[in-house]
């Protein structure tokens, strides 16, 4: 075997494992942000779930404000 078909063998593998390499580490960050992406939107969907019961609650208070303000005024 010639030294230049040794040479280009051996920059193959080199250029293979250097992608390879890259294609793992690339896929580890998209992984991780991934990961990261999920753990804020579900912040954010607790989120929503607490302001909508407090929308309901506050609804409720002023059913309650109301009912009580109509009290006050069939009592004058």
């Amino acid at each position: 075997m010639s030294t230049e078909v040794l040479v280009a063998l051996l920059a193959l593998a080199g250029t293979l494992v250097g992608s390879f390499a890259g294609i793992v580490v690339a896929n580890k960050l998209v992984n991780y942000r991934l990961e990261m992406l999920e753990k804020k939107v579900e912040q954010h969907n607790k989120l929503i779930e607490r302001v909508t019961a407090n929308e309901n609650e506050i609804r409720l208070l002023s059913f309650k404000i109301d009912d009580m303000i109509g009290d006050i005024d069939k009592c004058r």
